[in-house]
C-alpha cells in the first residue's frame, strides 16, 4: 500500500467530497468539485484541506463564496448556497490522519533535485547532438 500511496499522495478522505457533481457548464459536461475548484485555478486538495480545517458553517460560507465565482455552471449561479450546503456534508469531520504528502518537501543542502539533474542531462545532450550533426565536423566545404 505504501508504494501505490507514492502513485497518488492525496488524502483519500477528500475523494467524496472532490468528485461530487455541483452541475452541468454551458457546453453540457458534468462539473465536479475538483473541476470547479481547478476552474478557479485553486489547488483543489489544499482548498478542501482548509475547508475541513474549518467549521462545518465556516466551510459551507466559505465554499458558497468559492462557487458562486464560477461563472459557467449556470445553476451554480443560481443555487451555489445550497449546493455548498449539500457540499459540505460529503467532507471528512477531521483532518486526515496521514501528512499532507501533496506539498513539495525542501531540498537537503547541497544536493540536485531530480528535476534539476534531469534537465541538466538533457542540456548536455542537446550541446553534444549539436557538436555532432552540426557545428563539430564543418559543412564539409
Amino acid at each position: 500500500m505504501t508504494r501505490l500511496r507514492g502513485l497518488y499522495p492525496h488524502p483519500q478522505e477528500f475523494e467524496r467530497f472532490l468528485y461530487a457533481p455541483v452541475g452541468t457548464d454551458r457546453k453540457g459536461s458534468s462539473v465536479t468539485v475538483l473541476s470547479a475548484l481547478a476552474r478557479l485555478g485553486l489547488d483543489p486538495w489544499t482548498e478542501t484541506a482548509a475547508l475541513v480545517a474549518l467549521s462545518r458553517d465556516a466551510a459551507r460560507v466559505r465554499l458558497g463564496l468559492l462557487l458562486s465565482k464560477v461563472w459557467d455552471v449556470p445553476a451554480l449561479g443560481r443555487d451555489h448556497g445550497t449546493v455548498a450546503q449539500e457540499l459540505t456534508l460529503l467532507l471528512p469531520d477531521t483532518p486526515p490522519k496521514t501528512a499532507p504528502t501533496w506539498q513539495a518537501a525542501p531540498l537537503a543542502a547541497g544536493r540536485l533535485g531530480s528535476g534539476t539533474a534531469i534537465w541538466t542531462i538533457l542540456a548536455i545532450l542537446f550541446v553534444v547532438a549539436q557538436l555532432l550533426f552540426g557545428g563539430l565536423f564543418g559543412s564539409g566545404e
